[in-house]
């Protein structure tokens, strides 16, 4: 099939969009690089041996997205877009509200006007709330207690109520839980100079870049007092994925809702030695407050996922540590810019640029 990935130039984007095509599809990225880097869609088809189309807009025009369903031929829709994490240009819910349902709204629009009516989306165990029972189910209650997890509800809802009301459409949901790691080849990964992630974090202090770890939260009910997660592998995410799209053809109803986890819950100081003992290097850390309403542990019930779409995790956190890792130290400043003196990134649809190779270690 020829599918459109929406935010395919990012992080969970681009091991998606490897993985669709290792599968046999066709893709076509959408991202407006505000979060991506066309940098890790150009190692994708290196990887991949694939071209693949990088259009740069943003999924919430109207025009721009319909002029590309216009010329794709697109079969069935990946939506990855949308706001993942507070960072600096986030002004509260409503850039959450606005931004992701936003982008809802007007892919499905376009979705519906061209006849396209395969849909896999991502949304997130932050629909569980912080008081969720473990390991959490996707038939229990949704209690969600944030911005962000509201909007990824609001989001389920809408994709639920559409699919329902759209004759043909069929829409899966993977509620994603810890995504962590890398490519095994190192060449795309978590964008390192962001340092959100936790083992970003952790790299960046083995590699000298900052002097230690904030541990967030040291009194939690948990054996070690630090918070406890199901942390996933980004390649067997984006291999659920596929299996989600595979299977959309054989769910009982039009709107189908799975978890992406493991069941394994890790504490972040489980993490942090996995680590250390993967890498070789110590992570010095200090433990500081909480934000309010985080969670003690949260972790999945896979059992859905494993039934209906024969997925489940395959790499453990030595796995995600050692692959995170290769990625991390070849690459400390995330993505490298342009060579030879070429002009920036200005956007474009079908713009194609010429990158530092891929497999050479950052600055080489």
């Amino acid at each position: 099939m020829r599918i459109l990935v929406t935010g395919g130039a990012g992080y969970l984007g681009s091991h998606t969009v490897v993985a669709l095509v290792e599968a046999g599809h066709d893709v076509v990225v959408v991202d407006d690089l505000s979060r991506g880097n066309p940098v890790a869609v150009s190692r994708a088809e290196v990887l991949t041996g694939q071209r693949i189309p990088l259009h740069a807009v943003d999924v919430a025009d109207i025009d721009a997205l319909e002029r590309i369903f216009d010329t794709e031929r697109v079969e069935a829709v990946v939506h990855l877009a949308g706001r993942r994490t507070t960072g600096s240009r986030a002004q509260g819910p409503l850039d959450f509200y606005e931004t992701n349902l936003g982008a809802t709204f007007t892919l499905l629009r376009c979705m519906v006007w061209y006849g396209v009516d395969r849909l896999v989306a991502a949304s997130s165990a932050a629909v569980y709330g912080a008081r969720a029972r473990v390991p959490s189910r996707e038939d229990q209650t949704v209690r969600t207690d944030s911005p962000f997890g509201r909007a990824a509800g609001m989001t389920e809802q809408v994709l639920a109520d559409v699919a329902h009301a759209q004759r043909g459409l069929r829409v899966g949901m993977l509620r994603c839980f810890t995504t962590a790691g890398a490519h095994p080849s190192g060449t795309i990964g978590e964008p390192a100079a962001r340092g959100e992630g936790l083992l970003t974090a952790m790299g960046q202090v083995a590699l000298g870049l900052r002097e230690r770890l904030d541990v967030r939260g040291g009194d939690h009910p948990t054996p070690d007092g630090t918070p406890m997660r199901d942390v996933v592998h980004v390649d067997d995410v984006a291999a659920g994925f596929v299996a989600a799209l595979g299977a959309l053809d054989e769910t009982d109803g039009p709107f189908s809702v799975w978890n992406a986890g493991s069941g394994r819950p890790a504490s972040v100081l489980d993490v942090l030695r996995t680590f250390e003992t993967v890498t070789g290097h110590r992570v010095p850390y200090r433990t500081v407050a909480a934000p309010a309403g985080t969670a003690a542990v949260s972790y999945a019930d896979p059992a859905l996922a494993e039934d209906e779409l024969g997925w489940r995790p395959v790499r453990d956190l030595v796995d995600i540590c050692a692959d995170h890792w290769r990625w991390q130290s070849r690459n400390p400043a995330g993505y490298p810019g342009l060579i030879g003196g070429e002009r920036p990134w200005r956007g474009g649809v079908g713009h194609r640029l010429r990158l530092v190779s891929p497999s050479a270690p950052w600055g080489a």
